[in-house]
């Protein structure tokens, strides 16, 4: 019964050496084995072996890119206006080993070296400026913390300003300026609406009254045109008929006196119709005196 007591007592023992021989360090993640108090080596990802009693494995460290938030942080920038600002900082872990022996505290190292880069960097621009140049003051903050970092094994790649926050006084006179902004804003854009409106009808007017005038022209053209026409039509039809009388006459035998009656009997309808503007009297006066006393003288 003592014997089996003992075995199992060796059995544990063993088992318990070989737990704490054999360690599993995780993906991504590294330990840092210590002989005798005096670093040995760096685990990586997998099986680890452990001499018990005389090595140690420090905490696991995690190799990945992390992040950390650090909290307000009260800056006073260069006209004097006293502002919280929350910083973000991303880092990697380079080297286990400086990360581990030359820094106690990695995250409150980084910490403090934030804020101090903060304050000097702040401090050094205005209000308008620290607020409209982010992007200028993470760059100074990644490369003066970076510089300082780097000797602890650990690389910074990015500071982000989370949030600037000015007083409320401050915050106040500010939302009215931008609201007065905003107004003028919007009256430009008004008044740059109704001059291009008003231009625009303008040019419709013009546009219209040119239209008008060239369709007024074109109207009296094509009056114009239809008249002449009608007026040679008329002329036409005039010649054919005395060409047709003419005719007639010839072919009748009339003398001559009974031709001059005839055309003075034509002359008052000639005379009827407005598109003659000339009428063409014989140049035998004589002959046509002549003839009206003959006339006279048969009546």
């Amino acid at each position: 019964m003592g014997l089996e007591i003992a075995l199992g007592l060796i059995i544990l023992a063993v088992l318990a050496m070989l737990v704490r021989t054999v360690r599993i360090v995780p993906q991504a993640r590294v330990g840092v084995i210590q002989r005798l108090g005096i670093y040995h080596r760096t685990a990586d990802s997998g099986l680890a072996i452990v001499l018990p009693f005389i090595d140690t494995m420090l905490p696991l460290l995690d190799m990945r890119e992390q992040v950390v938030s650090f909290e307000p942080q009260p800056v006073i920038t260069s006209d004097n206006v006293t502002i919280n600002v929350t910083s973000v900082v991303y880092y990697q872990i380079l080297d286990a080993k400086n990360a581990s022996y030359q820094v106690a505290n990695l995250l409150m190292a980084m910490e403090q070296i934030a804020q101090t880069t903060l304050r000097n960097v702040m401090g050094s621009l205005s209000l308008d400026v620290s607020l409209t140049s982010r992007d200028e003051v993470n760059t100074r903050l990644r490369l003066v913390l970076d510089e300082v970092t780097e000797k602890w094994g650990v690389r910074v790649t990015r500071v982000e300003i989370k949030d600037i926050s000015p007083p409320k006084d401050i915050q106040l006179a500010m939302e009215k300026q931008m609201q007065a902004e905003r107004n003028k804003r919007a009256t430009i854009l008004t008044a740059e609406g109704e001059a291009q409106s008003a231009i625009l009808r303008a040019d419709g007017a013009r546009k219209s009254l040119i239209l008008a005038s060239e369709g007024m022209r074109q109207a009296s053209m094509l009056r114009a045109e239809g008249d002449a026409k009608a007026l040679l039509t008329l002329q036409a039809a005039q010649a054919e008929s005395v060409r047709m009388v003419f005719a007639a006459v010839n072919e009748s035998g009339a003398t001559p006196e009974a031709l001059q009656y005839q055309y003075m009997q034509m002359l008052p309808k000639l005379a009827e119709n407005p598109a003659n503007k000339v009428i063409v009297v014989p140049a035998d006066m004589a002959g046509l005196a002549g003839l009206v006393t003959a006339i006279g003288q048969i009546r």
